[in-house]
């Protein structure tokens, strides 16, 4: 590789570029595979220059990295399980709300109309952590890139296993319920944000007339799950783990 090749010419996209390696924590031997990454169609001069086929070899790398981890994490899980769990954390919503976090919008290379709108469709922040982890993997190999998801998914990995499997919390608070109190847990809805498509729900849990600490969920259902966790927690005087706010 050339001197030039590891160089980005434009210096608004050298800028976006740096910044994104900052944020990241990689440094890229050919930043113009960082470059790609970060470039939607719209602002493409064509759309082999964009970040598509990366999209679709990180998906497969993603793919790849988190299913093995699952697999050695959780050697009790059947397949079902594991599938399961999978889903929840390799989805287009976990890749955006990391692309998010890690402040990603500011990095796109978009073209005039998709730049003019305030607010970046989550679907181009999902594409654009797939389009990451096949540049990392690209430029620095599978460890890299393993390292890099590892980073950002392993939190997501340990809430979508218990929300789905760790526990069925729902259940225990049942038993524990008839049992202590002589009564059934009722789930209040009590807040819910973001586009149809990618929904947000605040749970509480009510037993009688006490209701419990809220918790948000990707879904309804993870958020009963979670609030039932909260309550449990709340009724052995321990801190509620799944935040309210």
């Amino acid at each position: 590789m050339s001197e030039s090749e590891g160089l980005v010419s434009d210096d608004s996209q050298q800028e976006k570029v740096n910044s994104c390696q900052r944020r990241i924590g990689y440094q890229f031997s050919d930043t113009n595979l960082l470059l790609a990454a970060l470039t939607h169609a719209s602002g493409a001069e064509h759309r082999l220059a964009s970040n598509e086929r990366l999209e679709f070899l990180g998906d497969a790398i993603l793919g790849a990295v988190v299913c093995e981890v699952l697999y050695r994490q959780y050697p009790e899980y059947l397949e079902g399980d594991l599938t399961k769990i999978k889903s929840v954390v390799v989805s287009r919503q976990t890749c955006a709300k990391i692309s998010e976090a890690l402040g990603l919008h500011e990095c796109l290379i978009l073209g005039k109309g998709m730049a003019q709108y305030s607010g970046v469709p989550p679907s181009l922040m999902a594409d654009v952590f797939e389009s990451l982890v096949a540049a990392i993997y690209l430029d620095g190999g599978i460890e890299a890139s393993s390292r890099f998801v590892l980073q950002y998914i392993a939190p997501e990995i340990e809430l979508a296993a218990a929300g789905e499997l760790g526990g069925n919390y729902k259940s225990l608070l049942q038993q524990v319920a008839q049992r202590e109190f002589g009564c059934t847990p009722t789930y209040q809805l009590l807040d819910e944000k973001g586009p149809d498509h990618a929904k947000c729900f605040k749970v509480a849990a009510q037993l009688g007339n006490r209701m419990f600490l809220g918790a948000w969920g990707r879904n309804k259902k993870e958020a009963e799950q979670r609030a039932a966790c909260n309550a449990l927690s709340e009724m052995n005087n321990e801190p509620p783990p799944f935040p309210s706010d």
